[in-house]
């Protein structure tokens, strides 16, 4: 049986050769298991961003940092999806909410 860090790393593996599907399937596998994985939120949000699903790249990266609020990195990634959900999308709300994000990473991160 394959440990749960092994399952990410072949998605990530999966990921880089751009096997998105398979690696999209790997890291909901492991969600399914433990919604609280923050890496697989992480990692699926680069991923739905990438295919152009910004809601559920954003929903999920918005995930990560409310299992991890005091992790400056995961609202830097956060900032970054709002920001290529506005470059997809041109919603409007998503400029916001990239400096909010923004600006709650740099109050974390010191």
């Amino acid at each position: 049986m394959t440990t749960t860090s092994q399952r990410l790393n072949e998605a990530e593996k999966l990921k880089d050769q751009g096997k998105l599907d398979e690696a999209t399937s790997l890291l909901t596998g492991i969600l399914a298991e433990d919604d609280k994985h923050v890496l697989s939120h992480m990692m699926l949000a680069r991923i739905y961003t990438q295919t152009g699903r910004h809601v559920e790249a954003v929903q999920h990266a918005e995930k990560a940092c409310e299992l991890e609020p005091k992790e400056s990195t995961n609202f830097t990634v956060l900032s970054v999806t709002y920001q290529r959900a506005w470059a997809g999308t041109q919603e409007q709300r998503y400029i916001q909410l990239a400096e909010d994000a923004m600006a709650r990473s740099r109050s974390i991160g010191g």
